[in-house]
């Protein structure tokens, strides 16, 4: 495992391009002025390295868990890249169906009861897809130490039953869509990951 003390993650997302400025419709369904493009990183496997590495350092239950699980997309790859390092298996939280909100696990994928579990994910702006993954894992048994996530920009405090940790925090402002100043102010809207403009 490598672990760089001075690792930033903010200055590692400033440097990539990954911090974006417009009118963005979130996964989460909300808008946003500001977008992190999670992929201007994970395209960068030596830096999601590093990040993976500087998010373990601060689990107080690195050494505990057997299984690291993660939610498509982006969590699939941290859940690879921690559990890699770490030297343990991990798990991927699928999508039931197209456009489905309940997640399954899939490929032969199974659980022993007990099997001590962490979550981890990209991006937290409402908790969605962790929930959905917690879901997932209800049915098996285990027990979920923890969750983390390399940037957490909810703009709300979200709460889950577990512990959670955050590599790094940004405060960045989002609307419902009935609330958006920049839908107000006619500015188009962008579905990240395309190049096209939304109807708000």
């Amino acid at each position: 495992m490598v672990n760089n003390p001075l690792f930033s993650l903010r200055a590692c997302l400033r440097e990539v391009g990954a911090l974006q400025e417009g009118h963005f419709l979130l996964a989460s369904g909300r808008h946003s002025d500001q977008y992190v493009e999670k992929f201007a990183l994970l395209r960068q496997p030596r830096l999601v390295e590093a990040a993976c590495a500087a998010l373990i350092a601060r689990l107080p239950w690195r050494d505990q868990i057997d299984v690291v699980v993660g939610p498509t997309t982006g969590g699939i790859l941290l859940a690879y890249e921690v559990a890699r390092q770490l030297g343990v298996a991990a798990a991927y939280a699928e999508r039931e169906s197209e456009g489905a909100a309940r997640r399954v696990f899939r490929r032969g994928t199974t659980f022993d009861p007990g099997t001590r579990v962490m979550v981890v994910d990209d991006i937290l702006t409402t908790g969605g897809s962790v929930r959905e993954t917690l879901a997932a894992l209800e049915p098996y048994g285990v027990e979920v130490l923890g969750i983390a996530v390399l940037v957490d920009r909810s703009t709300t405090p979200v709460v889950f039953p577990v512990p959670f940790l955050a590599l790094e925090r940004l405060e960045i402002p989002s609307w419902e869509a009935a609330a958006c100043p920049l839908c107000r102010q006619g500015v188009p809207l962008v579905k990240p990951g395309t190049s096209l403009s939304v109807q708000a």
